[in-house]
């Protein structure tokens, strides 16, 4: 399946049937993931053994996600991104992962499990898998460079009613973060969390649409509506699959944000145990790595498996190392995580 039709249809399935089974296979595996990521290329060595893909629900948005599995939706496992693990966890949703059971765990970035969160005395919590980055997305045609050499395009009135910015709390906050000099989230101060929500004020005066998956923003950005956004990874590789002028620029003045997502396993789960880890074995397989960068433009965790991958099309991918400035989504305070996804709300509305 063409990667547009993949996210057309796994964001379809999401907004209609939000934390409902969107694609039944086998019944004895429940993945509650990503719209999109429904895909046989991540999961060889599971269909290999089972003659099936799991049956998967879907979302669109970390917090929905998570709200729904806290008001009592049932899955086996479920991808969030770093920072909401610690929900997860103080939830008591989760429990450890038995890493004697994950083949290829050892082979894992340490940088991506540094963290108590993630791993700590009583076992590892979480297994990250995928990686990339949110930066600038512009249309190549229509946008000089010396316009996307700073995050202050997003408030240039030359682009007024044709910016997107992404309806997800993260993302957005990285943005005015590093457009007001912040680079580091994990200790915001005062000041700093007022700045850049002004500074998000002033973004929204410019925002045409927000955008809530990568297939959205491709048709905004493919129809003329938008001509710069902050965007992932997987919009950029859409939209150049289809032959869309698109570039991705990681390295404004100010720099850009880098993220990663991975699984984490149901306490009380409906399913099957022994199937959810030949799930994420799949998901650690080194042929995984391959369906992960040409699917959706992104990286793999499994340093050992990047490294069979030719250096060039990292490049051509977006996911090569960068010279710049990093703003690094792990995890924060979940109070102060509260306050950005109020705040960002507040913004939307207007006030």
């Amino acid at each position: 399946m063409k990667l547009k039709n993949k996210l057309m249809i796994g964001a379809a399935f999401a907004l209609a049937l939000p934390a409902a089974i969107a694609h039944a296979a086998d019944p004895e595996l429940i993945v509650f993931d990503w719209a999109g990521f429904e895909d046989p290329n991540l999961l060889k060595t599971y269909i290999e053994k089972h003659g099936q893909m799991p049956t998967y629900a879907l979302y669109g948005d970390d917090d929905e996600a998570f709200q729904k599995v806290s008001s009592g939706f049932k899955a086996d496992v479920a991808h969030p991104c770093s920072q909401m693990v610690s929900k997860y966890r103080d939830a008591g949703l989760i429990e450890p992962w038995d890493t004697s059971r994950i083949t290829n765990f050892g082979e894992i970035a340490p940088r991506f499990l540094n963290s108590k969160i993630f791993s700590d005395e009583t076992g590892v919590w979480y297994i990250p898998t995928d990686y990339a980055y949110t930066a600038i997305a512009y249309n190549t045609t229509d946008v000089p460079a010396e316009d996307i050499a700073s995050l202050d395009v997003f408030l240039n009135p030359k682009y007024a009613g044709r910016i997107s910015l992404p309806d997800n709390t993260d993302d957005i906050w990285s943005l005015a973060l590093l457009a007001t000099g912040v680079s580091d989230w994990t200790n915001l101060t005062e000041e700093q969390f007022q700045a850049a929500a002004t500074w998000l004020r002033s973004a929204h005066e410019n925002v045409v649409a927000y955008w809530a998956d990568p297939s959205e923003l491709s048709q905004l950005m493919a129809g003329g509506q938008v001509q710069v956004a902050w965007s992932w990874n997987d919009s950029i590789a859409l939209m150049r699959t289809e032959g869309f002028p698109v570039g991705f620029q990681r390295q404004a003045k100010e720099g850009a944000a880098t993220w990663f997502c991975g699984y984490v396993n149901f306490k009380d789960a409906p399913g099957s145990e022994d199937k959810a880890y030949d799930f994420i074995n799949a998901w650690l397989d080194h042929g995984s790595a391959r369906g992960l960068l040409d699917g959706f433009g992104y990286a793999h965790t499994n340093d050992v498996a990047m490294s069979q991958i030719p250096a060039e099309d990292l490049v051509t991918a977006d996911v090569s190392p960068i010279d710049t400035t990093l703003l690094a989504q792990t995890p924060i305070d979940s109070a102060m995580r509260d306050r950005m996804l109020e705040e960002f709300e507040k913004i939307k509305a207007g006030f």
